[in-house]
């Protein structure tokens, strides 16, 4: 079925002001900004001054039923749209948060507690880069015609959208752990229901429903209902009507999840946590491995799946690797996110700040020694190194995330990679040594869905397809991963000549 509607492709209408003067306090359902009514409202903090940003209003199960059926009507009213049509509002909502840029980077400092070299990360080095690549996936969802064993018949496999997805989202990096999930789904013609985390509604929810309400998207689409994980997370997560359902967060979490999917045949597309490693051999280039460390412990102060959790170090370079790491992150500044040189923020609550602050003591308890850091002030933790530390102490064997990097001895290759997978995640990781060939076998043998040689555990590339093994969880991100995601192949064959049957 063709579309009759002429295609242009055009930038979104571009307004900061939009952005500076909503007040957030609104649920958006089927294209509408919905007021909260006798909902229950949750107070939007933030976690550097604990102020409150805003009420948001917590949707409903009723909301989220609503929300379902809108969204299937509207996906079944705009299922044949041309590719053209398809990709332009990802087009348009890439040239709105070029636009509003600096305002986006203000909300994701004040609620998220992003510094302002995250924050620029995030939107212009893995938003942004992703989205382009959703972009051109309406022209990539092929089909094939295939030849068959059955004389006069054709056969078609064509790639479908799946229908409604479903997606939840978590409140470390809100805006593209949202966006790289909606993006994809809406480019490939499928309906979003959005759920983002309770301490970012805003940046992983409500502002996607504002970027997307300045596009050409068909109303009814997108809908983002901000609500506790308790309250409608289940609902959402098992709805009748969901067909795939993206969530990250916590594997504990996860489970969960993946279990309320499961139990409506829903594909479960679930990227869980991380304790990742960062091997440095013997004859690793010291430095590089302490750029990379230092980046990929600290940056966001430590609240990323990928980020490196333990950092595995021979023996040989052990005591110098301990000195300059310690003298690196003393000199990194902590303190308020707004000002451009702090690179130590916030982490998002009082609760993540005092169960980060009990595994630093439960390792000093264990044996493990602090070359800097260990204090809190406010939700600011200060860079921590443990050096001395093991691989079954607190700080080792649990997923921290926040500012502490423990730093464990070996002496060899296989005792390393026995190290790295003394645990049950698997998501990525890294390895440096001068000897490539080296490296190569030793990240081969980590069991893990990513890792990185001779760099740090960070790394998503939108073409490259993102996920852990083992409790790290299950399915893929990213280029022709996604699409296969958020698509169903379907079949369709012809009889051109008549058929002879056995009766």
């Amino acid at each position: 079925m063709k579309s009759n509607k002429k295609i242009s492709i055009t930038k979104a209408k571009i307004s900061t002001t939009s952005l500076r003067k909503f007040d957030w306090n609104s649920l958006f359902i089927g294209g509408k900004w919905v007021r909260g009514g006798s909902r229950r409202v949750m107070q939007d903090r933030n976690p550097y001054d604990n102020k409150i940003i805003t009420e948001v209003p917590s949707a409903t199960n009723e909301d989220v039923d609503r929300a379902f059926e809108i969204a299937g009507s509207a996906q079944r009213k705009h299922l044949h749209r041309t590719p053209q049509e398809l990709a332009q509002p990802i087009q348009e909502a890439i040239s709105y948060i070029e636009a509003n840029a600096e305002e986006i980077f203000r909300l994701l400092a004040i609620e998220s507690g992003s510094s302002a070299t995250f924050a620029r990360f995030h939107v212009h080095q893995i938003a942004l880069p992703m989205m382009r690549e959703a972009a051109s996936f309406p022209f990539r969802a092929f089909g094939q015609s295939m030849t068959s064993v059955i004389p006069g018949k054709e056969n078609l496999v064509q790639r479908v959208p799946t229908g409604i997805v479903s997606v939840i989202s978590p409140w470390n990096v809100p805006l593209h752990l949202s966006m790289r999930a909606v993006a994809p789904a809406l480019a490939l013609g499928n309906a979003v229901i959005l759920k983002p985390s309770s301490d970012t509604p805003i940046c992983g929810g409500l502002l996607i429903a504002k970027i997307f309400e300045h596009t050409s998207l068909p109303k009814g689409l997108l809908s983002v209902l901000p609500g506790g994980g308790d309250e409608i997370g289940d609902r959402i997560a098992g709805h009748p009507k969901t067909c795939v359902v993206a969530f990250t967060g916590s594997t504990e979490v996860g489970k969960r999840v993946a279990s309320r999917a499961a139990s409506v045949l829903a594909r479960p597309a679930m990227e869980l946590g991380g304790n990742n490693v960062h091997i440095v051999l013997e004859d690793a280039d010291l430095e590089r491995a302490i750029d990379g460390g230092i980046f990929g412990s600290f940056i966001h102060q430590g609240q990323i799946c990928m980020r490196i959790n333990r950092h595995l170090v021979h023996r040989s370079l052990y005591e110098k690797y301990v000195s300059r790491f310690t003298a690196r992150a003393k000199s990194l500044k902590w303190g308020d996110p707004r000002e451009e040189d702090t690179i130590i923020g916030p982490v998002i609550n009082e609760r993540q700040r005092d169960k980060i602050m009990g595994f630093i003591q439960k390792s000093v308890e264990q044996g493990a020694k602090i070359t800097t850091g260990g204090k809190a002030h406010g939700n600011v933790i200060e860079p921590t190194v443990l050096r001395d530390a093991k691989n079954e102490h607190a700080a080792s064997s649990h997923e921290v995330f926040g500012p502490v990097a423990p730093i464990i001895s070996f002496d060899t290759d296989e005792e390393a990679v026995r190290l790295a997978n003394g645990t049950p995640y698997g998501l990525s990781g890294s390895v440096h040594s001068r000897d490539l060939r080296r490296a190569y076998l030793v990240a081969s043998q980590v069991e893990t869905g990513m890792i990185h040689v001779n760099d740090q555990s960070i790394n998503d590339e939108p073409h490259v397809p993102f996920g852990g093994m083992k409790e790290s969880g299950m399915g893929r991100y990213n280029g022709e991963a996604i699409i296969a995601e958020m698509t169903e192949l379907k079949w369709i064959s012809f009889q051109i000549e008549p058929r002879s049957y056995p009766f």
